[in-house]
């Protein structure tokens, strides 16, 4: 079963598309209507005590991924959240995030690497990305919420 929920960081700012990568911005009045809702799963190949859930866009057809460059980096990959339910914990790892709840938000940190977790920025209309040592730049708690 996919989940739908929508997500957004504690300063307030929605998830978007624009230019095929997911941002977060204010998104009022007719703009709200551009909000991403998540979907996502729960990935069973994993211990179940640290909550791991693959996460997507567009109807599950758009997954979150995290990927390496010269450091881990978030990216978009044209795969279907229902499809990633059936591979094994290999093929799925960069596809899964552990959700941690502290004081009513949410974090979540990348399973492929450890201590790194999806982040928007203190600016608005700014690509989400991944962190490790968030400062004053980068937001990584959020609000995840059943729509």
């Amino acid at each position: 079963m996919v989940f739908r929920s929508r997500i957004w960081d504690v300063n307030q700012k929605s998830l978007y598309l624009q230019n095929d990568e997911l941002v977060a911005g204010y998104l009022q009045g007719p703009n709200s209507a551009l909000e991403e809702k998540i979907y996502w799963i729960p990935n069973r190949n994993f211990n179940r005590e640290r909550f791991p859930i693959i996460l997507s866009i567009q109807d599950g057809s758009q997954c979150l991924a995290s990927s390496f460059s010269t450091q881990p980096v978030l990216q978009l990959e044209s795969v279907s959240i229902s499809d990633l339910y059936k591979d094994n914990k290999e093929d799925s790892t960069r596809f899964t995030f552990f959700r941690t709840y502290k004081n009513g938000m949410w974090r979540f940190e990348s399973a492929a690497y450890p201590g790194w977790f999806l982040c928007t920025s203190s600016r608005s209309n700014e690509p989400v990305g991944l962190v490790q040592n968030p400062g004053s730049s980068h937001i990584i708690d959020f609000y995840f919420q059943s729509c």
